[in-house]
Parts: structure tokens; C-alpha cells; sequence
């Protein structure tokens, strides 16, 4: 029992020496030099034979060996197993493999087996670097560093409102964030929500409470892009604006510069990465001379200042370091859909006008073109007017300046006493084209929210023709083909996100508003200017409307409109509150 115990297992020993053999033999040997793919060895008479099955490769080199099958045709007993093994030894010395071969055989065996877990932790090495590599923040490039005034700069301006206007108590517009009492919807002129009897100056408070919300405020100014100087700065000098004092005018504006000059974020730029808002026009900040009865304050002239980027409801063409940004509407949109609605409403509504005006004349002013446009508006029977006065209050009246300027196909928009007016905006926000007679009054002002190509939703007039009775602005205006008007109504109407100013208690998620194009226009301009240290400028600064607008300071078709140069100055109407109208 033993001794056959033994006899099987020898012979399975033979049988992995066999397949051993042969496994060497099919990847080494020559076949196509063989007579015959039967090898046979001889020395018993009874030969053994080992017959090998047909061998398939594929293009990849894998070889499938689907059998190997031997005869033994006696195998009895141990004397013959070890006759065997003499036989065998002999012929296994012969057919041994090179070892390079063999080795090479391994190693590409190796090769294709290590190759799998190599891809798979390179590529799971590759989705760990992206899973762990940070994504850049939304707010790179965007920080804003908010200074901490102390409050006789901004909040106890506002406690003192009701010396803001010697005409009304202007104390109830300071609520709401600076939008002021809620409209609700009379008449149905405006849409259920964000609608507010906004003023015009409230645009510091307004600003301020933006800011206040900003999803980039940091407290770190290191990583900041700009910083914001939260002066109340409008309001400050409306208190003093009528008063022969230039003392008190200026009192908060020289106290907030030498605060500044103590800042450590103030002496790493000298101020240009800091910015503020002013909300009133630039010429109230610009007195040049200590004189009492010399209009304004000298805010802009002081030197921090001239380094410092400004907004203001209107720019001076001939300054490089103050920027316009729109007046205050009445609406305040705390949705998309609030813009939506409201656009699609302006897009079906009825404009049985050609033209309108609203506003005041100027007998005061001798360059004034108002009593011409007033003039020619009266006796058109394609021109609605409202003519301000102290007897005639509906040019104060939301509904009516706005259900106005609904109903008109064009909306005048003259100078007044300077440039700009509240009224563009107003007119815009109805879907009522502006048409202007200088450029001063909005290309040169607003270049961060209105288009640069300017004949695509607005008209301009000379001012000199109309002053000079060479032209008809009935006769311009109808002259304008109905496809062209059409165009560039809508045009105005998608203007209405980047004029108006959202509610800061919401966030739009579509449109880009007044204050978030502000923003963008703040943060690449004090880029610019603090790649360069020194406060010079490239250009003379009397020509900065032009370089600015267009990128030069060559001859321009528009040069007539701005001979005055940095002599322009205010005179202010009888009626503060003519001032935009």
C-alpha cells in the first residue's frame, strides 16, 4: 500500500516535470525546424510520447494554451519510475532555457501584472491632488476692507437730517437702508414691491448699506482689494452748503484726512487703494478759493483725496480721480423677478408721446437751453410736459414723473444746473430713450454702466443748434425710423439692472446692479493705479474725459462741448431741489 503511495506521488512529480518541460519548449523552441510536433524519446521499447496541442496568440502577444495532453503507456511499478527519471535527465540539460529569455519572459509577465495597480494609483493619486486642491475663492481679487469711522463721519451726520434741507424735513428718507418711505403701488404706475420715494442725495446711506452686506468684506486689509472710507460725505456738507461759513464746510473733510493719515492701511499706497462716495456732484467738493461766499467745500482738493478714487452722482471731465455712478431710482428690487416683470411691463406698455420733458426752466442762466426745449415742447402737439415750480408739485411726485415718462417714446433731458440730472435715470427706468444735447450730461459721466456706444439707446442734440433755434427736436426725433426706435428702446430697457440699486436685504442672482457694477469698476481702477506709486498721470488731466472715454487725448469732435475747462462753475438754483429737475 505504501509502495503505491509512493509510485502516485513520483508520478505526479513526472507529470509537473513534463508540463514544466514542455511549457519551456513551446516558447523557446523552433518549430517551424522540427519535422514533426511529436517528440519522442527512446530507450525502453515502449517509447514515451507527449503530443502538444495547437497554440493560438493573439495580437496582445497573450498566449492560451488550452491543453496539454500526454500518453504513458507504462508507468508499473518504482523500477520503472526511476528508469524514467535517468532518461528525462539527459534531455532536460538540453532543453533548459537561456536565463536572459527567461528572465525577459518574467519580467514582461510581471510587467503586464503591475501594470493595472500603477495606472490605478497614478489615477487615484490624480483624484486625490483634485479633490485636495483648493478652488480658487470668488472673492479673490474682490476684498473689500471696510474702515471703522468713528461716528461724527457717518452716523451723526444722519442725526442731524433735519438741517439738510432748510426747504423740508428730510429726515424720513434717511429710513429703509436710504431708500426712504415705501411707494406701494398707486394707479398702478409702478409694480407691487421695491418701490420707494428714494431722494436723489441719499446715495452715501445707500452705498453704505450695501457694503454692510458684501459677501467680500474682510477684516484683514492685508488681502484687501480696495478699502472703503464710509464718509457720509454728501450729507456732511448739505448742512452748510447755503451758510457763508466756509469753516463748517470743510471742518469733517480736513478731521477725516488727517484720520486717515494715521491709518497703517493708509501709508502702504497714500491712499490710492482707499475710495468713498460722495453723493452729490463733484462741484460741491471742489472750492478753490477760502472765500465765504465760494460754493461748496474742498474735499476733492485736499491732497489725500486727489488720491483716492471718488464716486459721485456727477464727475468733473477735467479730474482723473473721480468717477459718476447713477443717482437713486425709486425702485429697489430684491429679486430677478422684480427685474423681469418690471422690463416685460415697460416692453408692452403704450407710448402715445413722441416726446416729454419734466423740469424747470433756468431764467438765471444765460447758456441755459431750457427755456428753448421748454419752449418747443409747449407748442408740439407730440410733446407731454411737467414744468417744476413751487405751485405746480407734481415734478416731486413719483407717480406722476414716472407714468410721465411711461407714456413717452422720448424723454428731453437738458442740463440744469450742471451736467447730469436724476431724471435720466428716471426716464431710463420707464423705458423712455434719453435724449441729450451735451455729452457731459451722461457719455463722459457714466462710463461704467452705460454703453460706449451711445447712439444705441440715446440721441444727442447740439446744444448750440437748439440754442441757436437751428433745430427741431420734433422733427429730429420723428425722423428716426420706427425699426431704429425700436431697437434702441430695447436697448434702454436692458439697461435697467445696471442703473438701479437692489435691496440689500437680497441678492440677485442673474443681473449685475448699479452697486455691483460700481464695485468691479472701483476694484480694476485702483488695480491700475497702484501698479504705478506716483499720482501722475500719463495724460493731461484736463483732457481725462476724453482718455477715459475713448483711450486718447488726441482732437475730438466733442472738444466744443468742454472749452470751459476746470473754470466751470455751479451757480445754484433759487430751490435746492431744483437741482436735478
Amino acid at each position: 500500500m505504501d509502495q503505491t503511495l509512493r509510485c502516485r506521488c513520483k508520478i505526479w512529480l513526472v507529470l509537473c516535470v513534463f508540463f514544466i518541460c514542455w511549457y519551456f519548449m513551446i516558447h523557446n523552441a523552433k518549430w517551424y525546424n522540427l519535422s514533426s510536433p511529436a517528440t519522442t524519446f527512446h530507450h525502453h521499447t515502449t517509447p514515451i510520447r507527449i503530443t502538444d496541442s495547437t497554440v493560438k496568440t493573439s495580437e496582445n502577444e497573450n498566449t492560451n494554451h488550452d491543453s496539454i495532453t500526454g500518453e504513458i503507456d507504462w508507468l508499473h511499478d518504482a523500477d520503472q519510475m526511476r528508469a524514467l527519471e535517468h532518461d528525462l535527465e539527459p534531455v532536460l540539460k538540453k532543453i533548459k532555457p537561456k536565463p536572459e529569455k527567461k528572465t525577459k519572459r518574467i519580467n514582461e509577465t510581471d510587467h503586464v501584472k503591475k501594470m493595472k495597480p500603477k495606472r490605478h494609483a497614478k489615477r487615484d493619486k490624480i483624484s486625490v491632488i483634485k479633490k485636495t486642491r483648493p478652488e480658487p475663492k470668488p472673492c479673490s481679487g474682490r476684498y473689500i476692507y471696510i474702515h471703522d469711522l468713528p461716528t461724527r463721519f457717518n452716523d451723526d451726520v444722519l442725526d442731524d437730517c433735519r438741517s439738510f434741507s432748510k426747504w423740508q424735513n428730510m429726515c424720513p428718507y434717511i429710513g429703509n437702508n436710504g431708500f426712504g418711505p415705501n411707494l406701494g403701488n398707486p394707479q398702478r404706475v409702478f409694480s407691487r414691491t421695491g418701490w420707494y420715494a428714494t431722494d436723489q442725495f441719499m446715495l452715501e446711506v445707500i452705498f453704505h448699506n450695501r457694503m454692510k452686506r458684501y459677501e467680500c468684506v474682510t477684516n484683514d486689509s492685508s488681502i484687501a482689494s480696495a478699502i472703503y472710507v464710509p464718509y457720509y460725505a454728501g450729507l456732511d456738507v448739505w448742512r452748510y452748503l447755503f451758510d457763508h461759513n466756509i469753516s463748517s464746510r470743510d471742518a469733517l473733510s480736513v478731521d477725516l484726512a488727517e484720520w486717515l493719515r494715521e491709518q497703517p492701511e493708509w501709508k502702504t499706497y497714500a491712499g490710492k487703494n482707499h475710495f468713498l462716495v460722495a453723493g452729490r456732484i463733484t462741484w460741491e467738493f471742489r472750492r478753490e478759493v477760502d472765500e465765504d461766499d465760494a460754493w461748496g467745500n474742498k474735499l476733492m482738493v485736499l491732497p489725500e483725496f486727489k488720491n483716492m478714487t471718488v464716486l459721485t452722482i456727477e464727475k468733473s471731465p477735467w479730474h482723473g480721480n473721480d468717477f459718476a455712478i447713477p443717482y437713486p431710482t425709486y425702485f429697489h428690487p430684491r429679486t430677478d423677478n422684480d427685474i423681469i416683470d418690471w422690463q416685460g411691463k415697460m416692453r408692452r406698455h403704450r407710448r402715445r408721446a413722441l416726446f416729454s420733458f419734466a423740469g424747470a426752466p433756468r431764467p438765471d442762466m444765460e447758456d441755459s437751453i431750457r427755456d428753448e426745449v421748454i419752449d418747443q415742447c409747449v407748442t408740439s402737439t407730440q410733446c407731454r410736459i411737467i414744468q417744476c415750480s413751487h405751485e405746480n408739485q407734481k415734478c416731486y411726485k413719483p407717480v406722476d414723473v414716472m407714468r410721465l415718462f411711461q407714456s413717452s417714446v422720448f424723454c428731453l433731458q437738458p442740463p440744469g444746473d450742471s451736467y447730469t440730472r436724476r431724471s435720466t435715470f428716471d426716464s431710463i427706468l420707464a423705458g423712455c430713450i434719453p435724449v441729450f444735447f451735451t455729452p457731459g450730461s451722461a457719455y463722459v459721466q457714466y462710463m461704467w454702466h452705460l454703453p460706449k456706444q451711445f447712439d444705441k439707446y440715446s440721441v444727442l442734440i447740439n446744444e448750440e443748434d437748439v440754442r441757436r433755434k437751428k433745430v427741431s427736436i420734433e422733427r429730429v426725433l420723428a425722423r428716426i425710423p420706427a425699426r431704429k426706435v425700436a431697437a434702441m428702446r430695447n436697448e434702454v430697457i436692458g439697461l435697467i439692472p445696471r442703473v438701479v440699486y437692489a435691496d440689500p436685504k437680497a441678492k440677485l442672482e442673474r443681473f449685475k446692479d448699479a452697486f455691483d457694477v460700481s464695485i468691479k469698476g472701483v476694484v480694476d481702477r485702483i488695480e491700475n493705479v497702484t501698479k504705478n506709486y506716483t499720482s501722475s498721470f500719463d495724460f493731461d488731466e484736463r483732457f481725462s474725459w476724453k482718455y477715459f472715454l475713448f483711450g486718447s487725448v488726441e482732437k475730438h469732435d466733442w472738444d466744443h462741448y468742454f472749452r470751459d475747462s476746470m473754470n466751470h462753475k455751479v451757480k445754484p438754483a433759487d430751490a435746492e431741489a431744483n437741482e436735478s429737475r
